[in-house]
């Protein structure tokens, strides 16, 4: 009878060790075998004539990487010495971190990638970072950033022309550099670019950067091909696909023969349109379209329903009556059939007349990046629209292998994309983190913002709960009447029966600076009059959270300003 311990890499929980036992066990020839999460150790008697290279096999088909483990002549582990070397602080150092010889694959270099690499290398690993573009992802160089850049730029303008206070403050004229404005937000773009990313990348020694597009070519190996079309097989143990998504184009017959924007060519544009038209009414549309109006272009808003239309319709409503006293055109409920360029402009023909203009921005939603990486040949399922479905732990339909960010089925935004890569790498080291996104907030960046968190009205309604809700106009909210800005609303969505609070729905210029406290509550298991007995201070937009909680029992109306 032959004795031999091997060191198992890529298990993150005790099942995954029953299925490396059951897998030595069905190898001819092993009499017994005893598989230890805790350890990363699988021992195993056989006939002395069983090769270990056939044990070897037998647990890559599991999924798991084995390697022999050449154990000590006396073994005292878990004895006293191992305590004392505990107690004195070095028995971390004498014992090997089990994480060392994993091997993690990361595809993409965003937001979730990032997040997951520096986890998974301060926990031991080492990491191949693989990036067929830009370092960086959509956020810092197409997103996020140059997005709101622009979008605090046109507030700026928007306010030298027009404030409430223009009696005393008259507005200024003022010409816009546009070439200007974007060099400055491009400086800024490669400035955190280079600070969060690539200086990053460059500093962690456990992280290796790979430039080429990454594809499966089975299980446990992925192919890179450079740009100048060389190939190479990367080997590992858990793999995490962060690829990101891009803009989607509809199928509008003439559209892919024109000049068209998506934002990525919005954002960097060095010259303004003088009538931009706009397809889509969604997050994106409409944060570009208010900021280029406020540049002083002409904006037409082509919606195929409403706006905003996947949320609270009140919230919709709201922002479309904002922007359209603006004067943004609007036109709901509106099909597209056909764009035509002539080499100078946009004829966007739709079911309600012709739209003409100098520019064309496409902004009707984002696709996952998942054509080409060979999904298909290791088992890892997408969706309909090509999303990669995941669980609530980030894992595919294949355990080791994992994805986060705008390429799954969880909602696409930065902080969710970086809070499920940390979570990612938790569990790649053994860990067991859920992503809960029960009480994620979400701003949209127009002015008014608009915020939410939680149930809407109708969501908890359709999840079978009692719920009811209130509605708070700004003109019942102090700060607002001092800013003498009133456009929005505040709504609270609780269960009836208990009070609990359930969501929130802001539609207001600060509701992006609000929406943390009603998330908190949430989070907390507050009810509306837990939240309304809280100590807000005066005068702040905050406190209409507190104003709107009072009104499920009293009337505010009927309250001094700062009554408690």
């Amino acid at each position: 009878m032959s004795s031999l311990v091997l060191q198992i890499i890529g298990m993150t929980c005790h099942s995954c060790a029953d299925h490396v036992k059951r897998a030595l066990l069905q190898v001819p020839g092993v009499h017994h075998a005893e598989v230890s999460y805790a350890e990363g150790l699988a021992r195993v008697k056989s006939e002395p004539t069983l090769d270990a290279t056939t044990l070897f096999g037998a647990v890559k088909t599991a999924g798991y990487t084995a390697l022999l483990k050449k154990m000590p002549a006396t073994n005292h582990e878990g004895g006293l010495v191992d305590k004392v070397l505990d107690w004195v602080g070095a028995g971390s150092q004498r014992r090997a971190n089990p994480n060392t010889n994993l091997h993690v694959a990361i595809i993409g270099s965003g937001a979730a990638a990032m997040a997951a690499a520096l986890k998974a290398a301060e926990g031991g690993a080492r990491v191949t970072l693989i990036e067929r573009g830009t370092t960086g992802g959509t956020c810092v160089n197409v997103g996020c950033v140059p997005s709101k850049i622009m979008i605090r730029a046109a507030h700026i303008a928007h306010l030298r022309r027009y404030s409430p206070f223009d009696a005393g403050l008259p507005a200024a004229s003022f010409v816009v550099h546009r070439d200007r404005l974007v060099g400055q937000q491009q400086a800024r773009v490669d400035e955190l670019r280079g600070a969060k990313y690539e200086r990053v990348l460059q500093e962690n020694p456990a992280i290796t950067l790979v430039r080429g597009g990454a594809r499966f070519k089975d299980a446990h190996t992925l192919t890179v091909t450079s740009a100048a079309g060389g190939e190479q097989d990367i080997g590992f143990d858990r793999a995490l696909i962060a690829t990101g998504a891009s803009p989607v184009i509809p199928p509008v017959p003439g559209l892919l023969q024109t000049p068209y924007w998506t934002s990525t060519e919005a954002l960097i544009a060095e010259q303004l349109p003088k009538h931009l038209v706009v397809l889509g009414a969604s997050v994106v549309a409409v944060e570009l379209a208010q900021a280029f109006l406020r540049l002083g272009a002409q904006v037409t808003m082509i919606a195929r329903s409403a706006v905003l239309s996947k949320e609270d319709p009140a919230i919709g409503a709201g922002l479309q009556a904002a922007l359209e006293a603006e004067g943004m055109r609007i036109l709901t409920h509106t099909a597209t059939q056909r764009v035509d360029h002539d080499g100078t402009r946009f004829a966007v023909d739709t079911n309600n007349g012709r739209i003409e203009g100098d520019r064309l921005l496409v902004a009707t939603g984002r696709r996952p990046n998942t054509e080409g990486l060979g999904l298909a040949t290791v088992g890892v399922r997408v969706d309909k629209n090509g999303a990669i479905v995941v669980d609530d732990d980030l894992r595919t339909s294949v355990p080791h292998i994992y994805a986060a960010g705008d390429c799954t089925t969880r909602p696409q935004y930065v902080y969710v994309a970086a809070a499920a890569g940390t979570r990612v790498a938790s569990n790649m080291l053994g860990g067991d983190t859920a992503l809960n996104l029960s009480t994620m907030p979400a701003v949209i960046f127009t002015d008014p913002q608009v915020a939410t968190v939680g149930l809407s009205e109708t969501a908890a309604q359709a999840q079978g709960l009692d719920a009811e809700s209130r509605t708070l106009s700004l003109r019942e909210v102090p700060r607002a009447l001092a800013n003498f800005d009133t456009t929005g609303f505040i709504k609270l969505v609780a269960e009836r029966k208990t009070g609990r609070l359930l969501g929130a729905q802001i539609l207001a210029a600060e509701a992006g600076e609000m929406i943390q406290t009603a998330a908190l509550a949430i989070r907390n298991g507050m009810t509306v009059r837990d939240l309304a007995d809280q100590l807000f201070p005066y005068l702040t937009m905050v406190e209409g959270l507190k104003l709107c909680a009072q009104t499920f029992f009293k009337d505010v109306k009927q309250l001094s300003c700062c009554a408690g």
